[in-house]
């Protein structure tokens, strides 16, 4: 026999547990929250602004190191090596550091292993164009992060991270994402928070956005220090945040509002 407070407590619960069981069950990815016109845009080629990216990184790509080999060297010319579900698989566990490594990582650790190049700085924009470029050939293959092994602890603290308050707002990724995914924040939708469309293009700023760019955007908006790019702690929820849109197609470079 339940108590009257108890049965208040479960009316008033009961809308934010069946959205976020429905919210379980259909992962959208944010391109489901776009106006028709913008996902028409994202699907074009020639409209799409994110492409200059792209091919920025595409040129990159295929840059001489400092011992004259490129990336084209081991992966084909456009990448025409690349074996494409492994770039969904990203972030991978890295044996020899003992951590996961993103996109971003690889291509640092293949330039200095390979081309003898210094690496990068992290996200900085030429390394998100190659990122850019490297997802773009992999645009349509089904986001499969595998953290059933050695990833499973970095993979609970970057959930652990997403459902943590932070900043004067006192805010998760998981009140927006989760709660009120689907609902009106002034003008916008707020969509799931999947990541599968990075990087990617924002129409709002008018510019191409890491997603480690697009978190540190989240943490200042909510009043918030944000973690430093390439930081521990932003890999651990880049490495949740792929592995919650496993199935989502892979949509570089999104547009996005």
């Amino acid at each position: 026999m339940i108590s009257h407070k108890q049965y208040l407590i479960f009316i008033f619960l009961l809308p934010i547990l069946f959205f976020n069981s429905i919210s379980a069950r259909e992962l959208k990815s944010g391109s489901e929250y776009l106006t028709p016109a913008t996902r028409e845009m994202q699907n074009d080629d020639f409209a799409n602004p994110g492409m200059t990216a792209v091919e920025e990184g595409r040129v990159e790509f295929h840059r001489a190191g400092v011992n004259d080999k490129t990336c084209a060297t081991c992966h084909g010319e456009n990448g025409s090596k690349f074996n494409l579900k492994k770039i969904a698989s990203y972030p991978i566990y890295n044996k020899e550091y003992e951590k996961p490594f993103t996109l971003q990582e690889q291509v640092n650790f293949c330039g200095e292993e390979y081309l003898d190049n210094v690496p990068y700085v992290y996200d900085c924009t030429d390394l998100v164009e190659i990122e850019a470029f490297v997802r773009y050939l992999a645009r349509g293959e089904k986001v499969n992060v595998d953290i059933t092994g050695p990833l499973k602890p970095f993979y609970e603290k970057g959930k652990k991270l997403y459902n943590t308050r932070f900043g004067q707002m006192n805010m998760a990724c998981a009140v927006c994402h989760d709660q009120f995914a689907g609902q009106r924040l002034r003008g916008q939708v707020l969509s799931q928070g999947h990541s599968n469309g990075f990087p990617l293009y924002r129409l709002g700023s008018g510019k191409m956005t890491s997603l480690h760019g697009r978190l540190e955007e989240c943490f200042r908006s909510f009043r918030a220090e944000p973690f430093d790019k390439g930081s521990d702690e932003l890999i651990n929820l880049e490495l949740y945040l792929h592995s919650r849109g496993n199935g989502l197609s892979i949509e570089t470079p999104a547009v996005r509002y």
